[in-house]
């Protein structure tokens, strides 16, 4: 059985790893921000309190991974630093960059160092524009998965036919329309027909 300090140290080296804080994991799964902070960890009366098996698999589904993943930063194994495209947001926009399923194609693009855990199959876009803000700022690095199922509350990127390529939140997904939600209030959100859309990919993490 593993004691207080191996799970809270194991979510600190999980958000070193991802080169964020325990407040950056808790704010990308949702929760409150100060849910991993080191004074949420013992009450007032100095008993230890424990992150709640909810939390952790909140966090653990937004970073794509489970329990045995986990396992491994409790016992102190870290990820091989691996390589993934990195991509321009208007590049991203061009004509014959992306396969159909949204990931790059071809040779050439700049590199950038990722965990191993999220490298495979994903590539980095660097943000362009507010509209994400302050969730996303301008220059900041994503993670996308073009294999990963969305959601609802997702954030994504969506290419449409015509080439325009956006970074917002999924408020919903039909068969005919998807609807998304600028987190910046004062870019307006978009509903746009699936047959419209080229691709969509989920936003996975955020690299400084």
């Amino acid at each position: 059985m593993f004691t207080h300090t191996e799970i809270w140290s194991a979510l600190d080296r999980l958000a070193q790893a991802h080169s964020t804080s325990p407040s950056g994991l808790a704010k990308l799964a949702g929760l409150d921000p100060t849910s991993f902070n080191k004074s949420k960890r013992r009450s007032a009366s100095g008993k230890n309190r424990w992150p709640s098996t909810e939390s952790l698999s909140k966090v653990l589904s937004a970073l794509g991974l489970n329990m045995e993943d986990f396992a491994g930063f409790i016992e102190g194994r870290t990820y091989a630093a691996r390589t993934a495209p990195l991509i321009g947001l208007a590049q991203a926009g061009d004509d014959g960059f992306f396969d159909d399923s949204g990931f790059p194609t071809g040779a050439g693009w700049e590199e950038i160092d990722l965990p191993s855990g999220h490298s495979e199959g994903m590539y980095v876009l660097e943000i362009s524009g507010q509209s994400m803000s302050p969730v996303f700022r301008h220059g900041e690095k994503v993670i996308v998965a073009p294999h990963s199922q969305v959601r609802r509350g997702d954030r994504v990127v969506v290419k449409t036919l015509e080439g325009e390529v956006l970074a917002k939140e999924l408020v919903r997904l039909t068969e005919s329309y998807i609807e998304l939600h600028s987190v910046n209030p004062e870019f307006e959100g978009r509903l746009l027909a699936r047959k419209d859309i080229a691709w969509i990919a989920r936003i996975m993490w955020v690299s400084q």
